[in-house]
């Protein structure tokens, strides 16, 4: 699947500021990663279609959005909220996601980082194989769709054949416990079917079925790459493949949405009327308890009170006390 969103367990119904306030799974470190190979491609001078299979409630499409060049398409397929194509896969929704994935959320979560939605394919990835994807004009392919075997292995089909060469395809939770699935199929790839690992994040897998090598070179070079990400490299069955750790410091924040200056100056002056309440209920307060000091200092001093603190402090405690015993009777 796709930061504070962090748990996507409830779909907001207001407007997103910041990509934090779009529900869902989608880390610093791959959200720096996917501007890094787009923008690297787009440095480059290198064209295609993108295309993203799952996108939740749209934080990673929104990232792949901001690299959409004149001339390219932007293909998002997913169910969202319609009936999933068979009952494991309609288990999978249902544990997972059902309650909070629709399209209109998604429409929603997008147009308020951009101003066209992209092309949106609602239906099972596996109609992606029946025509609705051209043959070597994508340049990155996000796959973060179902987490079930059979439907992986459909998906990284359609990823080889839609590639252009040097085309990178990137697949969500490949090594997570709850998604055997995946990293069953991912690694198959890898080992039997040509694709080739350029980066592992903690979440995500990145490659390619062209030469994996520039990638890594650039990487490793550090090249736009920010101060806080770390690297490693692996021999990986006569290949070599990068690891990605370290922190979020220099991943710079994603910028807000069109909402964001109104949603901070509603958030000011609600703030402000906080305050204003505030201080008015500490302003009150500080009345009453004035007037209630004023009211005990004025019983104080009337003449009967002042005789009996008088006769208190004068008089012996022998005599006192009798005075007392007297007025109980």
């Amino acid at each position: 699947m796709t930061d504070a969103a962090l748990s996507g367990e409830s779909n907001r119904a207001t407007e997103p500021a910041t990509l934090d306030d779009v529900p869902g799974w989608f880390w610093d470190h791959d959200r720096h990663s996917f501007d890094w190979f787009l923008g690297r491609q787009e440095k480059a001078g290198v064209t295609g279609d993108l295309l993203e299979m799952g996108a939740y409630l749209g934080r990673s499409a929104i990232v792949i959005g901001e690299h959409l060049q004149p001339g390219e398409t932007f293909t998002v397929c997913d169910l969202f909220d319609s009936d999933a194509p068979d009952d494991e896969n309609a288990a999978e929704m249902d544990m997972s996601y059902r309650k909070t994935l629709t399209r209109s959320a998604f429409e929603s979560n997008y147009l308020a980082f951009h101003d066209e939605l992209p092309e949106i394919i609602q239906a099972p990835t596996s109609v992606l194989s029946r025509g609705h994807i051209a043959t070597g004009t994508y340049r990155f392919i996000h796959i973060d769709a179902s987490h079930l075997y059979e439907h992986v292995v459909g998906d990284l089909q359609v990823a080889r054949v839609a590639l252009r060469d040097q085309g990178v395809v990137v697949l969500d939770d490949y090594r997570s416990q709850h998604t055997p699935g995946v990293a069953a199929a991912t690694w198959e790839a890898v080992f039997n079917h040509g694709l080739k690992p350029i980066l592992l994040t903690e979440c995500k897998f990145y490659g390619t079925w062209g030469d994996p090598e520039p990638f890594q070179r650039d990487l490793l070079d550090r090249v736009d790459l920010a101060v806080g990400c770390q690297l490693s490299a692996e021999s990986l069955n006569g290949g070599r493949v990068l690891r990605m750790t370290g922190d979020s410091q220099g991943i710079a924040a994603f910028r807000g949405s069109r909402h964001r200056d109104r949603l901070a100056a509603e958030n000011a002056r609600r703030e402000a009327e906080r305050s204003a309440e505030d201080a008015l209920q500490a302003r009150d307060e500080a009345a009453r308890d004035l007037a209630a000091r004023r009211a005990r200092a004025a019983e104080a001093r009337r003449p009967a009170n002042v005789a009996k603190r008088a006769a208190r402090d004068l008089l012996p405690p022998v005599v006192t006390t009798a005075i007392r015993r007297a007025r109980r009777g």
